[in-house]
């Protein structure tokens, strides 16, 4: 009898009671989250990821990117300027290849003087210049600037080294060494001048808002203001000769004179599209303006115009275009060519 007795109480000694099972697990689902966030803690730390496979480059021409200047290069390419401080160079072969900025600043315009010289000028006052056919871009030092504002809308040049930038706050800045230094040619004021075309003798007509057309004879020691017919701001103006010009703006706004300036008429297109530029093209003899929603409009030097769209499924705007052998190169929400008949859109 004593030995059943001895049995059953080694029996019960041997298998654990359940109370202390039950403690053993628990304590093992309170330690375990904090063992997964320790070891999660201790990777981020200590563990650095290896990178797999080859790096992506990003496209130079990207659909995110806006371009507002164009420029026939010393070689024969088509420079773009916009987004990002980025000037790309187009060759005839498609061929996309970016030139070294050294800002980041959206460029607004850009021009070229010669094989060796070139310009461009864009937000926050920012004015680059080569002497090297663009291989290297220096910035302009001590340009004038506004408290206030200091975008830099455009930029236009003249043999010499000549060179008028036009833009917020009234800036209307000249240099005269090929766009290494600055200054103004007039007081600071509360409008944006957007455009100026430099004709010979001296004579300087510039454009800008609330329909705002300045005119001097004496490269801008002394200025008129002209009666504009328009209260639209206007956007570019261009002209084929000393007496004939064309000048266009917001809500279809189209100006022509036959005087060098001083007198300026309206013509009614029956349009509301916003139009920016505007350019003679002498081979075909005739104007060319591009604008918003895909939007061109065409005239002869005898005042017979029309318009169109470049494609029912391109409503893009161009704020700028640049005459290239048969076509027209334009830019702005996407970069492309027009030769009349077909819109052919530079691709990513």
């Amino acid at each position: 009898m004593s030995t059943l007795i001895n049995i059953d109480q080694a029996s019960s000694q041997a298998v654990p009671r359940p109370g202390v099972a039950q403690r053993g697990v628990k304590l093992l689902m309170a330690v375990l989250p904090w063992a997964i966030i320790g070891g999660l803690l201790w990777a981020g730390l200590f563990i650095k990821p290896q990178p797999v496979g080859a790096t992506v480059t990003p496209p130079l021409l990207e659909r995110r990117d806006h371009f507002y200047g164009l420029a026939l290069s010393p070689a024969g390419d088509v420079w773009v300027s916009g987004s990002s401080g980025k000037i790309l160079s187009i060759g005839a072969d498609g061929k996309i290849s970016r030139l070294a900025t050294p800002t980041q600043s959206t460029l607004q315009d850009i021009a070229v003087w010669d094989a060796q010289h070139a310009v461009a000028v864009g937000n926050d006052g920012v004015i680059l210049h080569s002497a090297d056919a663009g291989q290297s871009w220096q910035a302009a030092q001590d340009v004038p600037r506004s408290e206030v504002a200091n975008k830099l809308n455009r930029v236009r040049v003249a043999p010499g080294g000549l060179a008028i930038a036009t833009g917020e706050m009234g800036a209307l800045l000249i240099s005269r060494d090929h766009g290494q230094r600055w200054q103004r040619l007039r007081e600071e004021e509360d409008v944006a001048w957007n455009d100026v075309a430099i004709l010979d003798g001296g004579r300087l007509l510039v454009v800008g808002e609330f329909g705002r057309i300045l005119l001097s004879d004496e490269q801008g020691q002394n200025w008129e203001e002209i009666a504009s017919p328009v209260p639209a701001s206007l956007m570019s103006v261009q002209f084929r000769d000393a007496l004939n010009g064309v000048a266009v703006g917001l809500e279809g706004a189209l100006l022509v004179t036959r005087d060098g300036g001083r007198q300026w008429d309206s013509v009614e297109l029956g349009i509301k599209d916003h139009l920016f530029d505007v350019l003679w093209d002498a081979g075909n003899g005739r104007w060319f303006a591009s604008g918003a929603m895909g939007r061109w409009v065409s005239g002869s030097a005898d005042g017979d115009w029309q318009s169109g769209a470049l494609d029912e499924r391109n409503l893009a705007w161009h704020t700028r275009a640049l005459l290239v052998g048969s076509s027209i190169w334009l830019a702005g929400a996407d970069v492309g060519r027009w030769d009349g008949r077909q819109w052919s859109p530079v691709n990513p």
